[in-house]
């Protein structure tokens, strides 16, 4: 059994500034994105485009800001509307609070879909090639986000068998009792695993869109699994069919993803049948 070590969440601090590792862990998190989509830049088919159409570094940056400003406003609206709609609509003033803490990762992701799309409407792109460049550049921000929780001692998760050898007591919990430490469990399975399948599965020159189905079926899927271990919300607790609200989110990426690349598959074909 181990002890969480109550690590300090401030990494510096400078007179009145304070710098948190959860936000330099955002930044590791803008970083990678940025090398890994030089990286992609290398990979069929956006390697083969010329002309108008092809892509360059430019491209990655522009695309990083509007994902970071996709991240921030779909990630706070979709904590208030997925989460606490009852208390956001009665304090609607405190949305604008986000130093008060609440993201949401599928309200995230709602908000990057949305930057994809308005990338692609001004660049006269395909919205489905942008998605397939941005996808396999998205596991290793899950990631380093997880290690800001981790950090931060939250987001723990549910009890542990007493024989676990890494369950760990986070005393914050009001607990003494061991738990998973589900932050691990998720930076291991939706940021490095995920990341490794991707990219290598990215590789390889794909039918539009099914890169962003793999990502889209494989986090929901291990986000799924992870879910089992972690404490769900105290003010949510367990939904209907004993599963977590983190779960019930997942189940339309799961279906969406499968759906989406039986799509692109089912578009290739010389006669499809709808």
């Amino acid at each position: 059994m181990l002890i969480y070590p109550h690590i300090n969440p401030v990494a510096l601090q400078l007179g009145p500034l304070a710098i948190h590792w959860y936000g330099l862990t955002y930044l590791a998190a803008f970083a990678l994105f940025m090398f890994l989509g030089h990286r992609r830049l290398r990979h069929a088919p956006f390697v083969q485009l010329s002309g108008a159409a092809a892509w360059s570094r430019r491209d990655v940056e522009d695309i990083l800001f509007l994902g970071v400003v996709g991240v921030i406003l779909g990630g706070r609206l979709g904590y208030c509307l997925f989460y606490k709609p009852g208390y956001y609509a009665a304090h609607p003033l405190e949305i604008f609070a986000i130093w008060q803490g609440g993201m949401s990762f599928h309200g995230g992701m709602l908000g990057v879909l949305a930057s994809v799309l308005w990338f692609a409407h001004s660049r006269q792109r395909p919205w489905l090639q942008v998605a397939d460049f941005v996808a396999p550049c998205v596991p290793t921000g899950l990631a380093a986000g997880r290690i800001g929780n981790f950090i931060n001692g939250e987001l723990w998760g549910r009890f542990a068998s007493p024989d676990l050898p890494w369950g760990m007591v986070f005393a914050h919990s009001g607990s003494l009792q061991p738990r998973h430490p589900s932050q691990i469990y998720q930076f291991l399975l939706e940021g490095l695993l995920l990341f490794v399948l991707l990219w290598l599965y990215a590789r390889r020159e794909r039918l539009p869109g099914q890169v962003a189905a793999a990502f889209l079926f494989g986090y929901g899927l291990l986000r799924f699994v992870a879910e089992f271990f972690r404490e769900p919300d105290s003010f949510l607790g367990l939904l209907p069919l004993g599963m977590s609200m983190g779960q019930w989110l997942c189940l339309p990426m799961i279906f969406g993803g499968m759906a989406l690349w039986w799509w692109a598959q089912r578009r290739q074909q010389p006669n499809p049948s709808f």
